[in-house]
């Protein structure tokens, strides 16, 4: 395990590195900037890079796909959705979307701006881009190492997400799909799978079946016993929908509604997924019947 470090609260992801018979296989690849360069370059000196399997397609696992192609000449993988997604979600278009969505949630306009250049700034962290040579598929079996794993299509978190399952050692490689400490950002913003917490929580129950005894994950330390902490993710997402329905009783748009969701100080980082999440479980509630959605005022307003 290569832990990288990253300029955030949460400030580290977890990078793996599996000796294969050919060179060396790699499963995600960090943010492009230079602490990650300078690691990778200490932990490849001279060895052979075959392949760099990405996860998914956030700048922490993605980032440096790209200029660590160009320095081993390795084949990558992803999924077809989440390579689409990394190839598209820093272009002028997505960009531009931008302001639309922020408008729709309610959000400030000072606020909206910082966000907007927020989301920009991660441009020179993503690119260049790699060119994805291999798609990752449910049910593949990949060589890692000595052991051989299931690639298992979990959606959620993003909607091409997959972890890896060893079924000899009962190990998964959980990568952001299942956390020790935290629970996975999931969020929504008007593209992509229409109701991504419904698609996390199935992904959970697809796990569960697995009862893998070792979690390995892409941020914090391993830890036993998937199951248990699967049903505290299930139930810390139940009890957020609860509060939320009775946060919006009285009608509320999404700015709104993440203030009372996340009730503290975020950096403007932060307050993307912030909003992202809210939008998500707001999007789950309404999409269940639960409550209701009108666009007022050029905003979206969700009531029960």
């Amino acid at each position: 395990m290569v832990t990288l470090d990253l300029p955030f609260r949460l400030n580290h992801v977890n990078c793996f590195i599996g000796e294969g018979k050919h060179g060396i296989q790699i499963i995600d690849a960090g943010l492009h900037h230079e602490p990650t360069i300078k690691r990778w370059e200490q932990e490849l000196d001279g060895k052979k890079v075959t392949d760099i399997l990405i996860t998914h397609y956030h700048p922490d696992h993605f980032g440096y796909a790209g200029g660590l192609q160009e320095k081993t000449g390795a084949n990558v993988w992803m999924t077809k959705i989440d390579a689409d997604a990394g190839l598209n979600a820093w272009q002028e278009k997505f960009l531009n979307e931008l302001s639309d969505n922020y408008q729709l949630a309610g959000i400030p306009e000072e606020k909206a701006i910082k966000m907007t250049t927020n989301t920009i700034e991660f441009v020179p962290l993503v690119t260049p881009y790699p060119e994805v040579n291999h798609y990752l598929e449910e049910g593949d079996i990949i060589p890692i190492g000595k052991y051989e794993y299931e690639v298992i299509h979990t959606p959620g978190h993003s909607d091409g997400l997959v972890t890896f399952y060893n079924k000899e050692k009962n190990i998964l490689l959980s990568t952001d799909h299942i956390l020790p400490k935290i629970t996975p950002n999931i969020s929504y913003w008007f593209h992509g799978e229409s109701n991504p917490l419904k698609n996390y929580l199935n992904s959970l129950d697809k796990i569960k079946k697995l009862d893998a005894e070792l979690v390995v994950p892409s941020h914090g330390k391993p830890f036993y016993g998937a199951n248990k902490r699967i049903e505290e993710i299930k139930t810390h997402h139940h009890e957020r929908l609860e509060a939320l329905l009775e946060g919006i009783k009285d009608g509320c748009t999404v700015h709104e509604a993440s203030e009372k969701l996340f009730n503290k100080i975020l950096t403007i980082h932060e307050m993307r997924f912030a909003i992202g999440e809210t939008l998500a479980h707001l999007e789950y509630l309404r999409l269940e019947g639960r409550c209701k959605r009108e666009l007022v005022d050029g905003r979206y307003r969700y009531f029960t």
